[in-house]
């Protein structure tokens, strides 16, 4: 009887502690580079079982120091490295800055001068996105000024090293990048222009027909020295077609802006906004709008999110309000 019971006794025990026992967490990860190959072993010789493109999905059943063991999207098991896969965490936020760079202009555009990682944030020890190939063109919309991480046993600098990042876009791929490794690439347009300064970024505020071809007319901005913000100077390329080239309509200097610039179209004419910050710290946007070949700033809105129009001055009629005479 006393066996019978102890039996018993296992056997419940059993059954709760193993056939009950709640499923461990699947940890959901995604293929890194343009292919990785999914292994039957982890082992020197090893035979591919599949091979897997960038961002399909994979779950992650165990790891190793260099490997993990996944579920493949039909269903089978297999070895891939780790660095070949990205986890969830990541890879969610590498799609939350493309839903965000969805909704914002490029500022330029250039290519990248060497093999180079897309991390999820401006750091070097940040996940990494992807990787991208010498030569690959990217859209720059963003910039951010790092502290360099100071090398071990090295001394404290009295001024600490900053580093420069990019947030780009390459096809379907969005990441910071550090700038150094990214050549702008200028239209040639505005080359001439641009042999003088730091033109950091340009933007199409509209088109002109000229002899049967759109030509883009341009807002340009760039930096001198070294400050911690994006551009301190514009200027308004239009196209002056007997001439067949770029005229300036419009300077500004002495700016302290930060991107993203951003352009539009309001009341039939274009229209740009600038976000600055003053002495002070305070921050705001001028808002500006082009009348042909000719552009007037409108006036300062408070903050930096704001869609808002200035508030017209008075005596001063839009062209809609003209419209409705």
């Amino acid at each position: 009887m006393i066996l019978l019971a102890a039996l018993a006794g296992g056997g419940m025990l059993y059954y709760r502690t193993c056939r009950h026992r709640p499923p461990a967490a699947v940890e959901t990860a995604y293929i890194l580079p343009e292919s990785a190959t999914v292994s039957d072993s982890p082992a020197e010789v090893r035979l591919g079982v599949e091979t897997l493109r960038q961002g399909e999905r994979v779950e992650v059943l165990d790891r190793t120091r260099s490997w993990a063991r996944v579920r493949i999207p039909d269903g089978r098991t297999g070895w891939i490295e780790l660095t070949d896969i990205l986890d969830g965490a990541a890879y969610e936020k590498g799609q939350a800055l493309a839903r965000e760079l969805a909704r914002e202009p490029a500022q330029a555009a250039g290519h990248t001068s060497g093999l180079v990682n897309l991390r999820a944030e401006p750091a070097r020890d940040a996940p990494q996105l992807a990787q991208l190939a010498a030569n690959q063109a990217v859209e720059v919309f963003d910039r951010r000024l790092v502290e360099r991480p100071a090398s071990p046993g090295a001394a404290p600098a009295a001024e600490p090293l900053r580093d420069a990042w990019y947030l780009v876009r390459a096809g379907s791929q969005v990441g910071w990048l550090l700038g150094r490794l990214v050549t702008l690439d200028i239209p040639p347009a505005i080359q001439q222009y641009a042999q003088t300064v730091n033109l950091v970024a340009w933007l199409a505020l509209n088109t002109v027909e000229d002899d049967g071809r759109a030509v883009p007319q341009y807002l340009a901005a760039d930096r001198a020295g070294t400050p911690d913000c994006d551009f301190t100077h514009i200027r308004v390329f239009t196209w002056w077609s007997k001439h067949q080239q770029y005229v300036t309509a419009y300077v500004e200097s002495n700016l302290a802006g930060y991107f993203p610039i951003r352009t539009f179209q309001h009341d039939g004419a274009p229209h740009f906004r600038l976000r600055l910050e003053d002495r002070a710290g305070r921050k705001f946007q001028k808002v500006y709008r082009m009348y042909d070949t000719i552009v007037r700033p409108l006036g300062t809105v408070d903050g930096w999110e704001s869609d808002a129009l200035p508030a017209p001055r008075r005596g001063v009629e839009t062209h809609q309000q003209r419209g409705r005479r």
